[in-house]
């Protein structure tokens, strides 16, 4: 971390990490200099030369592209062309979906409007004015004011004497973990209380809790929710972690975008400190870093992340072994998302029937879930499991300017696009996966009708091509050799591509290394199948409207 923190340092002071401050940093830390060129050349934040001095970033993926068009960044451009102090650039996602089209001025989140953006320019205003976002009183936070918060962790670690009473309770958490059923939210789903207990039983003294605060794909936002309006109940849940398993020492990886976020967690820590929670003399003895990601898609796998927090290229490793076992530093590390350590708190202190009962129709517990797209009130809801898709809609005000549904994307861009009768299916990992998609990131994205699907799934694989770390051959090769194949298609009257398109899918499935790869084409390959008689579909089998 101290190589990449130094480069982030640097071009905060200078604008940029230029040649001469890498041949300094080289010298200083005896790093040779291709190490540092390759990390600067990794990361999408660090910068060869300064340029000019404000920076506007567009996002150019699929959510914006619905709300802003595809010649959002055009219009941004021009309105402020004449602005020699002004650099425009079309980025990935910026985490921003719920206010899209996204832009961010000197990385503070702004009105996309390009008038907007030109008034704050002309001004010469900085974007920190409406710093705050009023969120609701979230139901999974179990203190009714500041002053209790963290009791769920003292009761896990009782008095300091007590070792066997705390090793009881540590013991009690776990079954309840496991009772509840709680699955991993950032994706995976892997069993919490089974990831917690074999991070305890992994051998060795020195061990880390990391939290996955790197959520970066397109239509997922909740994350960034939790951690502006709750971020006292994911430090919790990292020193219970911390507890069960025996770490010391904890990070959070936060995507570089969340800069509210980023406020929001130091404000929390000062406070855990101040109050004892957390430092090396608390009663946890627990100590929590913030560590801001310098960019990047990929850095949301937890292998890549580890990688980068050791000063390397975030590309992911070959598993096994897994981090439960190797992980920071070869240590054992217990890594979760936010929104799973966030719920950690709440499920221990109300208890197991009592999460058991906030679900529907024999679900269990609440789930937070980013809503974007053609929706009148984009935004985080938390929602019980097994809520019909279209109550959360609804919820969300139904679809926006009088379009009917046309299709929805349940977790994100990683996830086929079903059809609107599929509207009625419960959020729930496996009736969406019998469906014929999945819940992923926990984001939903709503598509209205008159919308091209063949441009929104394509806008996906995009964006899946463009964060390929490159680490591996199917990944780097096909994901880019599948947008030419469609886009040779749209452009000409190309021949038949579905059987291509699903020979290319099935290839980086089963070669690529992480889940990038394996799922890059999923949201075009899957129109076939569940779009067949759609024209812009049928074009890309070679047929005729």
């Amino acid at each position: 971390m101290d190589l990449l923190r130094r480069m982030a340092a640097i071009q905060h002071a200078k604008g940029a990490v230029d040649d001469a401050a890498l041949r300094h940093l080289a010298a200083e830390t005896g790093t040779p200099l291709y190490r540092l060129e390759g990390l600067r050349g990794f990361y999408p934040t660090f910068r060869e030369s300064p340029g000019p001095s404000r920076r506007v970033r567009v996002c150019r993926d699929v959510v914006c592209r619905l709300r802003g068009g595809a010649d959002h960044c055009d219009r941004v451009r021009a309105a402020l062309a004449g602005y020699d102090n002004v650099a425009v650039e079309e980025v990935s996602c910026l985490g921003q979906c719920d206010r899209a089209p996204a832009v961010s001025l000197d990385d503070e989140p702004v009105n996309g409007a390009p008038r907007a953006v030109a008034a704050l320019i002309a001004n010469d205003e900085s974007a920190t004015a409406n710093d705050a976002r009023p969120g609701p009183p979230w139901p999974t936070d179990p203190y009714r004011d500041a002053s209790e918060r963290y009791a769920t962790l003292a009761w896990l670690l009782g008095d300091a004497g007590d070792t066997a009473g705390r090793e009881a309770r540590i013991e009690t958490v776990i079954a309840t973990l496991d009772e509840v059923k709680l699955a991993g939210l950032g994706g995976a789903a892997f069993p919490t209380g089974k990831k917690w207990a074999f991070t305890r039983a992994a051998a060795g003294e020195e061990k880390y809790v990391v939290c996955n605060a790197d959520e970066s794909e397109p239509g997922t936002f909740k994350d960034r929710a939790i951690l502006e309006d709750q971020p006292h109940l994911v430090i919790e849940g990292m020193a219970m972690g911390a507890a069960v398993i025996g770490a010391r020492r904890g990070i959070i990886y936060l995507r570089h975008e969340y800069t509210r976020a980023r406020r929001a967690l130091q404000a929390a820590l000062g406070n855990a400190y101040d109050r004892g929670v957390l430092g090396a003399d608390s009663a946890s003895g627990f100590d929590v870093e913030l560590f801001v990601s310098p960019g990047g898609y990929i850095l949301g796998e937890e292998t890549a992340l580890l990688e980068a927090l050791e000063d390397r290229r975030g590309e992911p490793r070959n598993k096994p072994p897994f981090p439960t076992n190797v992980g920071l530093y070869g240590k054992p590390t217990l890594i979760n998302n936010v929104e799973t350590l966030a719920a950690v708190p709440a499920i221990v202190a109300r208890g197991a029937d009592w999460w058991r009962n906030q679900g529907r129709g024999g679900h269990t517990g609440l789930k937070y879930v980013s809503v974007c797209g053609d929706v009148t009130r984009p935004g985080v809801y938390c929602v019980p499991w097994g809520t019909p898709v279209s109550e959360i809609l609804a919820e969300a005000g139904g679809m926006a300017d009088g379009r009917a549904l046309r299709a929805f994307s349940p977790g994100g861009a990683s996830t086929p696009f079903l059809p609107a009768e599929k509207m009625h299916t419960p959020l729930d990992f496996a009736a969406l996966r019998e469906a014929g998609s999945g819940l992923g990131t926990g984001a939903l994205v709503f598509v209205g009708e008159g919308r091209d699907l063949v441009d929104v799934a394509l806008a996906q694989v995009r964006f899946f091509r463009n964060e390929s770390c490159g680490k591996c051959v199917p990944c780097r090769i096909g994901s880019h050799k599948a947008v030419e194949m469609v886009e040779a298609v749209l452009d000409t009257e190309g021949s038949e591509l579905g059987d291509e398109l699903k020979r290319l899918n099935a290839t980086l499935a089963r070669t690529s290394i992480c889940g990038l790869g394996q799922v890059a084409l999923l949201p075009l390959v899957d129109l076939f199948e569940k779009f067949p008689d759609a024209p812009e579909v049928r074009r890309l089998r070679g047929e005729t409207a």
